[in-house]
């Protein structure tokens, strides 16, 4: 059995399944893209607390389509466009989750994150803390980062490191289809911050999803079995990590497993 542990120093199985199932779900081929439309859409219809807003996310579904079809579906009062002023979304999602709602927004590129970045290190993460558990803060801020894809500056960065390090927020990336499902609507029922770090080079990536899979934040995944060696990676890196262990074996080199990590937590002591 392989244990993985995550950064608030607990252990956890690390499952080959990536959680526990209910058998009430249904099985279907979609890409990472759908995959987290339809984690949206069931959020939404599940929840009335939970509500989707940010940059060219209603009538046009977002940049990448991972929005698509939500407005007409749910209305504007679920999941709507807003101006271009990233501070601004971070800001009343803030106000919204501090009075009970579940709001998701989109940066609509990883770097287009950064003239936020004060609101999640001063209020997203720290307010749990300063208020010693006493206000909640269930709000998920989901950014496509990486490259992959061609992108110019602005549009392809990974500032994963700079939220990891951020103690308060939990820190998410999707390697399949299936997580990137199961790992949405973990982070969304979360009732603390999560920052949803969707690799864009995986978002047209095909693979089953079973939606009565739920995944449990702060484990990893064993994507491949082994003996020797362990490949640790998340988001993007899991599909070369698992080519990678696949090349050592027809090699004839050591037994490798490789495991998604999946989600971070960063924590200190005042």
């Amino acid at each position: 059995m392989t244990i993985a542990q995550n950064a608030a120093g607990t252990t956890h199985d690390a499952t080959t399944d990536g959680g526990a199932v209910d058998h009430a779900g249904t099985v279907t081929t979609m890409t990472m893209a759908g995959a987290l439309n339809t984690a949206l859409a069931d959020a939404i219809e599940s929840d009335p607390d939970v509500i989707v807003f940010g940059e060219d996310v209603g009538a046009l579904g977002g940049v990448f389509r991972i929005t698509d079809g939500l407005t007409a579906r749910f209305g504007e009062e679920r999941c709507f466009d807003t101006p271009l002023a990233e501070s601004g979304i971070v800001g009343t999602a803030v106000g919204m989750a501090m009075n009970g709602m579940r709001p998701v927004i989109e940066m609509q590129f990883d770097a287009f994150a950064l003239p936020a970045f004060e609101q999640v290190v001063s209020h997203v993460a720290k307010l749990g803390n300063r208020t010693r558990g006493g206000m909640r803060m269930p709000l998920v801020i989901r950014i496509p980062f990486g490259g992959g894809i061609g992108g110019v500056e602005h549009h392809c960065d990974s500032s994963e490191a700079y939220y990891a390090h951020t103690p308060g927020l939990t820190v998410v990336s999707p390697s399949t289809p299936q997580d990137a499902y199961s790992l949405l609507r973990a982070a969304i029922a979360s009732p603390d911050p999560v920052i949803f770090l969707e690799p864009k080079k995986l978002y047209w990536m095909k693979g089953e999803v079973d939606t009565s899979i739920t995944a449990e934040l702060g484990t990893a995944r064993v994507a491949r079995a082994g003996t020797d060696v362990t490949l640790l990676a998340y988001g993007a890196s899991v599909p070369l990590a698992l080519e990678v262990a696949e090349v050592a074996a027809a090699e004839g080199a050591a037994s490798r497993s490789s495991m998604s990590a999946r989600s971070r937590r960063s924590t200190t002591r005042p």
